[in-house]
């Protein structure tokens, strides 16, 4: 296994020759608010304190694309009350965190159909992306995601160019990620084991590594663990 106490970040460099690409499913606000009788509101705002906590190690260790799942297709099926809050804290997060993002090299892509969303907030979206276009770190965020509706969305506008036949390659350049390599390694906090319709398509050689930890709580010294997990595996892709 990977010895990952040899650098001044825990990683050895070599962990991001490896890794071109994590992806995060970031679950457990809810039941962390829940545990300390809070309004699940409490858990987003705790998450999304880790979520920048975490976002910022994963590009400092050289990481250079970093994907979260921030709100699925599936959860506005929530109260009005829980999505009106996390709308808001993605609206607060761009307005207090856009320029850091932007001045430290990070290109902003949001994953996912920005139509329902209000027009204040798909118009910050869309000049976030605009802003830091420039940038060569990525990360996306997937809100108003699904994996389904995202490879939906692709062939349809293969079929919009007029393809009568496509390939593996055709619908990879016309899924929301396009910009990003498919990802080396999926975390899911909260003990949950399923991808919950989340990159369906760009998962199919990902490794997977699951925490108990709900997201809140999760760490740098969690990636870590993570990445040494995913430093002793050996991928195949099919092969020997």
């Amino acid at each position: 296994m990977a010895n990952l106490k040899n650098s001044e970040n825990n990683i050895p460099e070599k962990i991001c020759e490896k890794i071109k690409h994590i992806a995060f499913i970031m679950d457990g606000n809810g039941r962390w608010a829940q545990k300390r009788l809070l309004p699940r509101s409490q858990g987003h705002v705790a998450g999304l304190k880790t979520f920048t906590e975490i976002v910022k190690y994963c590009f400092k260790l050289g990481i250079a694309n970093v994907t979260v799942y921030a709100f699925s297709t599936e959860n506005w099926n929530r109260s009005e009350e829980e999505v009106s809050a996390l709308m808001g804290l993605l609206e607060k997060n761009i307005d207090e965190n856009a320029d850091e993002l932007i001045e430290n090299g990070i290109r902003i892509i949001f994953l996912g159909d920005k139509t329902p969303l209000s027009k204040t907030l798909a118009e910050k979206m869309k000049r976030l992306e605009e802003r830091s276009s420039h940038n060569k770190g990525i990360l996306n965020v997937a809100v108003n995601y699904g994996a389904r509706d995202e490879i939906v969305n692709a062939v349809n506008a293969l079929i919009s160019e007029n393809k009568t036949a496509v390939t593996a390659e055709d619908i990879s350049e016309h899924l929301y990620t396009k910009n990003s390599p498919d990802p080396d390694l999926i975390v899911r906090t909260a003990g949950e084991k399923r991808l919950s319709n989340f990159l369906l398509w760009q998962a199919a050689y990902s490794e997977f590594y699951y925490s108990d930890k709900l997201w809140p709580d999760f760490t740098p010294a969690d990636v870590d663990l993570a990445l040494e997990n995913f430093m002793s595996r050996h991928r195949k892709y099919g092969g020997y």
